[in-house]
């Protein structure tokens, strides 16, 4: 298991918080985070299995994108909760079309604001984990302290 901190250090070394995941492939490949304390965008160009930084593209998350965001994720984790529960299986998981209406009507306004515009900053990520659960409804157990790409 990867090594975890406490949400006051990972504040205090200059992590942001992640709200949404959208993606994970041997680490967050897309979904939405401070960047510079303000909600944006990120994804990830390519994913590298070594402990070290990965390059993303971020771009700002307007307001109404983050709160129709964060409606989907919770819709998520409440599946998640029930699914590790025993209570659904994986069959039902939210994002198969037609097994939870309001998740697939998210997903269509929500296609336009995940498409990383033309001006999008070029930013290393680097990943610490907090002591939570894996998903909750304020966020994934993970943050990003940010850098100017190479």
């Amino acid at each position: 298991m990867a090594e975890t901190w406490d949400e006051l250090q990972l504040i205090a070394d200059g992590f942001e918080r992640v709200y949404v995941e959208l993606e994970w492939y041997s680490g967050p490949r897309a979904g939405l985070a401070d960047v510079g304390g303000q909600p944006h965008y990120f994804q990830g160009y390519d994913w590298d299995d070594a402990d070290e930084a990965d390059e993303y593209s971020v771009w700002p998350a307007s307001d109404v994108a983050v709160e129709l965001e964060r409606e989907q994720w919770a819709i998520f984790v409440r599946w998640n909760e029930r699914q590790g529960a025993g209570t659904v299986g994986p069959e039902i998981r939210p994002g198969q079309s037609g097994i939870d209406d309001r998740y697939d009507e998210l997903a269509l306004l929500l296609a336009s604001y995940r498409q990383a515009p033309d001006d999008a900053q070029r930013l290393m990520g680097e990943v610490r984990f907090d002591t939570g659960v894996r998903y909750r409804v304020e966020g994934p157990d993970y943050w990003f302290r940010w850098r100017p790409s190479r």
